[in-house]
């Protein structure tokens, strides 16, 4: 039985997130269906990480023993026709039968697309904050005390599952585009609402005019029900990318 690394793009916007549940549709629900009508048979596929409903992927990773005989590219070729619109698997890749798609992966990058002004398009793919100041040098000055290695229960949904609250957080940019501020956040692993916390505080630091190095006082307090803990709407998120060793 052969393993391969699915690399997937959806838009989140109809998805109750990517894990299976009971009740509503999730990313991997459907795809374990597409999969199984190929393979005649269950299939389960196991993802790098969990996206929350309404949060898009532009390259989500995820693994699977596949147990019929078929080339990467019959593979994508089938899916095309069991899959809906808003998921697609866009590339897959042979790995080793000890591949884990989760625990192998060292790098995760989100992009976090905030407009300036509402538009139509702020209800899918970018975020807007009508209630908030949107101060770009405050923003910008405020991104650096996020790298480096830190513990973001400040930045965290609670979740007793979880061992450790400690992240090493690589990059935490913005950039000023026309119309819209583009943020990029890449760790070694993320939290539950981590980047949706890190971008709408930042913004909300910015709204309420405070010093950007408040959030050293944050993470000290370890405490996510500050009032300057803000979380932002999930439409704008995207996990651009997924990183392992041997790529």
């Amino acid at each position: 039985m052969q393993r391969y690394l699915l690399h997937i793009s959806y838009d989140g916007t109809d998805f109750c997130g990517w894990q299976s549940q009971s009740d509503g549709r999730t990313v991997q629900q459907t795809i374990e269906k597409a999969l199984s009508i190929l393979a005649k048979q269950p299939i389960t596929i196991f993802g790098s990480g969990r996206t929350d409903a309404g949060v898009h992927a532009i390259d989500q990773t995820a693994h699977v023993d596949f147990p019929i005989q078929m080339e990467p590219q019959q593979i994508i070729r089938g899916l095309r026709s069991h899959l809906p619109m808003d998921v697609c698997v866009h590339h897959i890749e042979p790995v080793s039968g000890d591949f884990h798609a989760r625990y192998q992966a060292f790098r995760r990058t989100y992009r976090y697309r905030l407009c300036l002004e509402k538009t139509p398009f702020n209800n899918r793919f970018c975020s807007f904050m009508p209630h908030r100041r949107i101060c770009p040098e405050t923003i910008a000055a405020v991104l650096p005390y996020f790298e480096g290695t830190h513990d973001f229960t400040s930045f965290s949904k609670f979740n007793p599952k979880i061992a450790s609250t400690v992240c090493q957080m690589y990059q935490c940019t913005m950039e000023n585009l026309d119309n819209e501020l583009q943020f990029t956040v890449s760790a070694n692993r993320f939290l539950h609402h981590m980047v949706r916390r890190i971008v709408g505080t930042a913004v909300l630091i910015g709204h309420h005019k405070e010093s950007p190095k408040i959030i050293e006082t944050l993470f000290e307090q370890k405490d996510p029900r500050n009032k300057l803990i803000a979380t932002a709407p999930p439409q704008g998120l995207y996990l651009l990318k997924v990183e392992y060793p041997q790529n």
